[in-house]
């Protein structure tokens, strides 16, 4: 066997293997701009909008409906339409809600808008590794779709940076800066530069060679397999390919039922509890509110933006240390890692918040001592999710799954990840109101705790085998 992988390795194209690799990962680039723009602009939509509590959660939670109908159409209509032309049509999503986000002159409008981009959000999330593992080969296969939460990181990241200094541009997201337009209409206008480079790009890399087989289409697949993997290895490829493949019917949604059994395959519920844990442990309440979370405990708004930038900068350094080792360590290793320091971190930091008291205004006061260690174990607990669950649940999705039910299984587990990610987004306002910070941090603390043990008994290594190996 080890022969055999130098064999690939020594004809491999590398180079072309990691450029339109790359490509994809401009989906999680946008994926992470998209989802982290929000943060800085939560003020300037209450005051514009005249929102109240309710009303501003719904907007910034209305982007993930569309990620839910996004993960889930796009996985299906990835095995019709195939990867790439998924992904062009995603692009056009993204260039539509960057422009109608910022130019929104209502609640409704902006609604809608941000609907549109929650379906690009959506599709990108799943495809973007789903195509990644399908062109890459296994023994780098985690580190490249790791590269895809590092995009979407660094997405974050440039989302925060860019709120930060356009805020500060124009002293404060609802002032005036250019054009005679508000700064938080500008932050959303940023995302239009990703976006058309992402739609060029797309149009230069080629299909997944696995999809063109699943369409019979051997030629174009060999000819793809060919650029890949080198001509001495295509065909070797194409016949591992066609052999995991059910050749009687193309692939549907009924494929994620045992028909002997008449239940849903036992993956496809793993792939659902991945999904699940990945948001019920709360890091899209740091991501959407974080600005809001550090102001309530007495940061101001400049400094609240600051640590976001902290934040993001800690995430892409857990995420290098991913990227390096995964392929060596492998997935369920860090996940437990990952579920455990997250544990830890939480309880510590619902701890920190239930230390304080509210003022007159309602905002929650700590010593100068808590404070601190709120915001330490709130970034240990950032660290811990981008070293671990962040990339590697997406890894997995992306491969766990036999090729005949990928695209269907992507499309179920998608839902999930986003449904759970708009409830969690959509209830923390009320938490906020009703228990509390240190409550609402508890709730995530305790999925932390159970996802250790979903980890441990449920998930299976997938660590350097093909995809043509992954079993139902």
């Amino acid at each position: 066997m080890s022969n055999n992988n130098n064999s690939e390795a020594n004809h491999e194209n590398l180079s072309f293997i990691i450029l339109i690799s790359i490509v994809a990962t401009i989906g999680g680039f946008l994926f992470g701009f998209d989802s982290g723009v929000i943060n800085g602009t939560v003020e300037g939509l209450s005051s514009t909008f005249k929102s109240n509590d309710v009303a501003t959660g719904f907007q910034v939670a209305s982007m993930l409906l569309g990620c839910a109908f996004g993960a889930f159409f796009a996985g299906r209509l990835s095995d019709s339409l195939g990867r790439k032309n998924v992904l062009l049509i995603t692009a056009v999503f993204f260039i539509i809600s960057a422009w109608g986000s910022g130019a929104a002159d209502t609640s409704m409008a902006f609604v809608i808008a941000r609907i549109l981009g929650g379906v690009a959000v959506g599709a990108a999330s799943v495809m973007a590794p789903a195509y990644i593992a399908e062109v890459a080969p296994a023994r780098i296969r985690g580190a490249l779709a790791t590269a895809q939460q590092v995009a979407i990181i660094l997405g974050l990241f440039s989302a925060f940076v860019s709120n930060y200094f356009i805020a500060d541009a124009a002293n404060g997201s609802t002032q005036i800066l250019w054009a005679n337009e508000a700064a938080w209409r500008w932050m959303f206008w940023m995302e239009l530069l990703p976006a058309v480079l992402f739609f060029v790009a797309l149009l230069f890399i080629p299909e997944s060679p696995r999809f063109l087989v699943i369409k019979d289409r051997p030629i174009q697949a060999t000819v793809v397999l060919s650029r890949l993997y080198g001509d001495s290895n295509a065909l070797f490829k194409l016949r591992e390919i066609q052999a995991s493949i059910d050749q009687d019917h193309q692939p549907k949604l009924s494929d994620l039922i045992d028909k002997s059994v008449k239940r849903v395959k036992p993956i496809v519920w793993v792939g659902i509890g991945l999904a699940s844990f990945q948001q019920l442990v709360g890091i899209n309440v740091v991501f959407y509110y974080g600005a809001v979370l550090w102001q309530a405990v007495g940061f101001t708004e400049a400094d609240a933006l600051l640590i976001n930038i902290l934040s993001a900068g800690l995430s892409i350094a857990a995420c290098l240390i991913t990227i390096f080792l995964i392929d060596k360590v492998g997935r369920k290793p860090f996940l437990l890692i990952g579920s455990i320091g997250m544990t830890i971190a939480l309880f510590v930091m619902v701890i920190a918040l239930g230390s304080g008291n509210l003022d007159d205004n309602n905002k929650l006061m700590l010593t100068d001592a808590m404070g601190a260690t709120a915001l330490i174990s709130a970034n240990v607990y950032v660290f811990f999710f981008n070293m671990s669950w962040g990339p590697v649940m997406w890894v997995l999705l992306g491969e766990m799954f036999p090729n005949q039910i990928r695209g269907s299984g992507l499309a179920v587990s998608g839902l999930f990840q986003w449904g759970t990610n708009f409830l969690i987004t959509m209830t923390f306002p009320l938490l906020l109101l009703s228990i509390g910070l240190a409550g609402a941090y508890s709730i995530y603390a305790g999925f932390a705790l159970l996802s250790i043990v979903f980890v441990y008994y449920f998930v299976r290594e997938t660590k350097g085998k093909e995809l043509e190996e992954m079993q139902n």
